[in-house]
């Protein structure tokens, strides 16, 4: 088992199969610098043969549920191998995808028990979706959302929410959720470097709830587990759901349960953490990597890495600079 000094107990591994992706997302990479020389070169990434094997040390150690993240986990040639690979492994399988490749991997997910997928969709509008993603795309995305729907994957739509951005869509978000049984997670604007978030683009966990509820007076609060980051609601009728994550504005730390490998195989026991442990290196080395494991996670912070300050300053105090799409999400 994997506790923290807080005696909350990590039991969720996100592994990142690659910080490429092949979308330039507003929130994620606007500015140049982080959008070239910022990769992992092929040799310092994890291969599926050490994923596979760095995996299993974690299911050993108690590891219940792994989501595959990335950048985009689908761009990379062998996604399919790996899905497979981490299949085999008696957990619950997820995977985040901007869904742009997931007709091309369909058949993985389906030989696989990965039954859940989270697809990032920060609008419904075709151009909007052009101008947050730098790609004209949102015909195949939603198409691929439509066929995860018809083959009854538990389907959730990640929304970033930017002020004076797409904000103005939430209520037609809610509204998908009327006659189908997908579960909108609207996304609090995180900072991270080379994102350029500033206060005023926070949409915040409130103000989303009450862009709601003016539109749907009839929002019923649905149970929250120990280990949500969701607050979660339905509007009264509908098939699916929608939640809110709270990051920026009310955390949701003291519940975490979440571990972080990114694809050069580095541990992080946050997603705003201020350090990171390597693993890959003493692994291809033949050592036994449990000790840096519950090192690792031994120095995480009850809250938001240590990061946390009345200026939502999170980005500039983490020491690796990496991006959101270098963490994995």
């Amino acid at each position: 088992m994997l506790k923290d000094s807080f005696g909350r107990v990590h039991d969720y591994l996100r592994i990142s199969l690659t910080d490429r992706c092949n979308y330039q997302c507003l929130y994620c990479l606007p500015e140049p610098e982080f959008k070239s020389g910022c990769h992992s070169s092929s040799h310092d990434s994890m291969s599926a043969d050490e994923i596979e094997s760095i995996a299993a040390v974690f299911v050993q150690q108690g590891v219940k549920k792994i989501r595959i993240t990335g950048g985009e986990p689908l761009v990379r040639k062998d996604a399919g191998d790996i899905i497979d690979r981490l299949g085999k492994f008696d957990i619950k399988l997820a995977i985040t995808t901007n869904g742009s490749r997931i007709n091309a991997f369909i058949d993985a997910f389906q030989r696989s028990k990965l039954r859940s997928v989270n697809v990032s969709l920060d609008s419904l509008n075709p151009a909007t979706f052009k101008q947050l993603t730098n790609k004209d795309d949102f015909k195949k995305v939603y198409s691929n959302i439509e066929l995860l729907l018809s083959l009854n994957y538990h389907v959730k739509i990640n929304m970033v929410v930017m002020n004076g951005y797409n904000d103005h869509e939430i209520g037609d978000f809610v509204a998908w959720t009327r006659n189908f049984p997908v579960h909108i997670r609207f996304i609090e604007f995180m900072s991270f470097p080379g994102n350029h978030w500033r206060p005023e683009k926070l949409f915040t966990y409130k103000e989303i709830l009450n862009a709601i509820e003016a539109r749907y007076p009839l929002v019923n609060k649905l149970e929250d587990h120990p280990n949500d980051t969701t607050k979660k609601y339905q509007v009264k009728g509908h098939q699916g759901t929608f939640a809110v994550i709270s990051t920026m504005s009310e955390p949701f730390c003291s519940g975490c349960n979440r571990l972080r490998l990114t694809s050069d195989g580095k541990m992080r026991n946050c997603l705003f953490a201020k350090s990171e442990m390597d693993l890959l290196t003493p692994f291809r080395k033949g050592k036994d990597i449990v000790p840096l494991i519950q090192d690792c996670l031994a120095g995480k912070h009850f809250k938001l890495g240590g990061n946390a300050d009345s200026n939502w300053g999170l980005a500039e105090t983490v020491s690796d600079k990496r991006s959101m799409m270098g963490i994995g999400g």
